[in-house]
């Protein structure tokens, strides 16, 4: 399975998360199966995204598309993103 991992700091978290909310269909039609949302608990603003791809190549294009720049532009990402595409290697039971 792969992963996209994402961390960013945003100007205001709750309107974010109505971006991010918003933003769903495109990230299934890009081929995102779901994941998981974090925040720091240090700093609730700073934000940790994990999506699930069927396919790595599908991440990285929409990781690279315009769509996505635009919108966290818009919905107050106020930093550089940190971006990994990861491939699940194990899932350790302990």
């Amino acid at each position: 399975m792969a992963y996209l991992l994402v961390r960013h700091k945003v100007k205001d978290f709750s309107e974010w998360k109505s971006g991010f909310d918003a933003h769903s269909s495109f990230r299934k039609k890009g081929g995102s199966k779901g994941g998981y949302l974090f925040r720091n608990e240090d700093d609730p603003n700073e934000v940790i995204v994990v999506l699930k791809w069927d396919d790595l190549e599908k991440a990285r294009k929409f990781a690279n598309s315009e769509e996505l720049k635009k919108t966290m532009e818009k919905v107050g990402v106020i930093d550089k993103p940190d971006v990994y595409f990861l491939d699940e290697v194990e899932r350790p039971s302990v």
